[in-house]
């Protein structure tokens, strides 16, 4: 069994890091290097940066983020928000980046997504999923959560394999920030259909809520932000959890 993975998540806008809930009322959670580092010191296994705001303006102040952060921080790091075309993600790789995101210029043009991955391969190419359940279903949002596409989850969360993403991220817009658990339901029916790794985020609050995610919704990370900026719980205390329900987990 392979190792899963607890990834803090540093939602950055205007070079501060931020947290809301359901993607609005944004609160000033703290400098993102500063944190990205404390996270990394007590055991983070990967970091992801979004920058929400993701303007042409602000696009600068990711990059030298990310550059100061890989100077202190050994561990996978992902940017997502705002990237439209190969150049940007050259430059957030360049910049110290492993991993980049992609969400909305996914779904507007499908073929950035097998380009990017045949261009820097798929392990660095993660397929952002934003979700909202729509009765029996789940329906795909762009736009940072704001606009829904009529597109059905699971379905995009195959084509989004099949154009070369190496592993999802799957993000319930209903329990975002709302720190009540995860969407099982919405993670246990896309990791039952594809192959790739699945990483859950949305609706963290405490250390169960993770393991049903790993265990139950099958997971293979776990993601949140409100929990680790507002310290309510380390990454300590939840790995030292996860692994007294015997799940495996990286322990240094």
């Amino acid at each position: 069994m392979l190792t899963k993975r607890i990834i803090p998540c540093l939602d950055v806008d205007k070079g501060k890091v931020v947290k809301g809930k359901s993607f609005l009322n944004l609160v000033d959670a703290g400098d993102p290097v500063e944190l990205a580092k404390k996270y990394y010191d007590s055991g983070a296994d990967e970091i992801v940066f979004l920058d929400i705001t993701a303007s042409i303006e602000n696009r600068e102040t990711i990059l030298s983020i990310v550059e100061k952060v890989s100077k202190n921080v050994f561990i996978p790091l992902t940017v997502g928000g705002g990237i439209k075309v190969i150049e940007d993600i050259k430059k957030l790789l360049n910049s110290g980046a492993d991993k980049v995101s992609i969400n909305t210029s996914g779904i507007l043009n499908r073929n950035f997504i097998s380009e990017a991955s045949n261009y820097f391969g798929s392990q660095a190419i993660v397929g952002a999923i934003d979700a909202k359940k729509r009765g029996d279903s789940w329906e795909i949002y762009s736009h940072g959560g704001r606009k829904p596409t009529g597109l059905d989850a699971l379905q995009w969360a195959k084509t989004l394999e099949k154009l070369g993403a190496g592993e999802l991220l799957v993000t319930s817009i209903d329990q975002d920030g709302k720190t009540s658990g995860y969407d099982i339901d919405l993670l246990r029916e896309i990791t039952n259909n594809v192959n790739i790794p699945i990483i859950a985020s949305g609706g963290a609050g405490s250390p169960d809520h993770m393991y049903k995610a790993l265990a139950e919704g099958k997971a293979d990370a776990v993601l949140a932000a409100s929990i680790f900026h507002f310290e309510e719980y380390t990454i300590t205390n939840i790995k030292q959890y996860l692994n007294s329900k015997g799940i495996k987990i990286r322990n240094d």
